[in-house]
């Protein structure tokens, strides 16, 4: 054989060999398992300390609701919006006093049909009306005479509520004086419900634990029923001062479950963040339950999550956080991201200081 052809042979040799080796490092790692978790795992869950008895709401704290009106509370804006432009009574002809210029104009192209953009007017009126709510207590004797208080409204309005309270008694207020406008706020935005701590859908928060943790694991079970974002979870959060609303999300960071979504809460950033990689990406149905397990250091600012459906199979993880930066010790929360959502989360268990530095349920 020519010396070239000796050339062209070992070079054809070397692609070949080359091109089976990137097929193998490219190639798509596994997005469930169907492995069974050993016997010693199953035991080992089953010892951790369970923070959710499935029958109260014992160990947690709930933030206060948001008891902002939106569009979506207002059943007729239409009639809602002629209410208040006629001053047919007078809470209408009070709250038509607070707008401002841009409310009212809104106010009366939506009273009259006539807004070229009917979800823009709808939300800068809401808006006017938000400044009422989360204002001081409305109830004047005189303005509420021909209005049916209802029980809760009685009763939160002789506790003489200030802060988020008093927005949850305007709120009330304002749903006795327009029974059949403005939709019925929720009580709780948690439950528990059939051994499962509940999301209610009412807007926008957290229920977090009365316990702050540093280095720990915990496992739970999950599913959404319904709603347009990724159930959430936050790590590294900031406790609300007693009576205090807190930051938002607790300026914490966001794990989304069980498929690895995430963002960056704490205070100046509010951004998908660094420090945050996905192992894998998983495509499980949030809408079937799922066996998470994460496991944080607030030491050096890293959690790592795993994800296994259906649940007692062997998990996958789906996203690794490291951030020194961010660690800190705090309560672990559960996030409704916003209005409309209803999750559930089952035998969330916690262990203090675990001596495997590893996710056992992806081992």
């Amino acid at each position: 054989m020519k010396p070239t052809h000796w050339l062209i042979l070992a070079f054809a040799l070397t692609t070949s060999t080359f091109a089976q080796n990137a097929t193998k490092s490219v190639a798509a790692p596994p997005t469930k398992t169907t492995e069974p978790l050993s016997q010693a795992t199953v035991e080992k869950i089953a010892a951790m300390t369970p923070v959710l008895d499935g029958k109260t709401l014992d160990g947690w704290i709930q933030s206060p609701i948001n008891y902002n009106l939106a569009a979506g509370d207002i059943s007729n804006m239409g009639a809602f919006a002629k209410k208040l432009v006629e001053k047919s009574d007078a809470v209408s002809a009070f709250l038509d006093q607070q707008l401002d210029d841009a409310a009212i104009r809104e106010l009366a192209e939506l009273s009259s049909g006539t807004a070229t953009n009917t979800k823009a007017a709808a939300s800068t009126l809401m808006k006017g009306i938000n400044k009422v709510v989360n204002g001081p207590c409305i109830f004047d004797e005189k303005r509420f005479a021909a209005v049916q208080l209802s029980p809760d409204a009685k009763e939160l309005l002789a506790q003489q509520p200030t802060g988020p309270q008093s927005a949850h008694l305007n709120r009330l207020l304002l749903e006795d004086a327009y029974p059949s406008e403005i939709a019925k706020s929720q009580k709780m935005s948690w439950i528990v419900k059939d051994g499962a701590m509940a999301s209610t859908g009412a807007g926008r928060g957290v229920i977090y634990t009365k316990n702050d943790y540093t280095n720990y694991r915990i496992i739970f079970n999950m599913r959404e029923i319904s709603g347009n974002h990724q159930p959430c979870v936050l790590l590294f959060c900031t406790r609300p001062a007693p009576g205090e609303k807190g930051l938002d999300a607790l300026g914490g960071i966001q794990f989304q479950v069980p498929n690895g979504g995430h963002w960056d809460y704490r205070p100046g950033f509010n951004k998908g963040g660094t420090g945050f990689t996905n192992p894998t990406k998983t495509k499980y149905n949030n809408h079937e339950w799922s066996q998470v397990e994460i496991l944080v250091n607030a030491k050096n600012g890293t959690a790592r999550m795993a994800v296994a459906q259906p649940i007692g199979t062997k998990g996958i993880e789906n996203l690794d956080y490291n951030n020194p930066e961010a660690g800190k010790t705090g309560p672990f929360a559960l996030q409704m991201h916003n209005g409309g959502l209803f999750d559930e989360y089952k035998d969330i268990r916690i262990e203090l200081d675990p001596k495997e530095d590893e996710l056992i349920t992806a081992e």
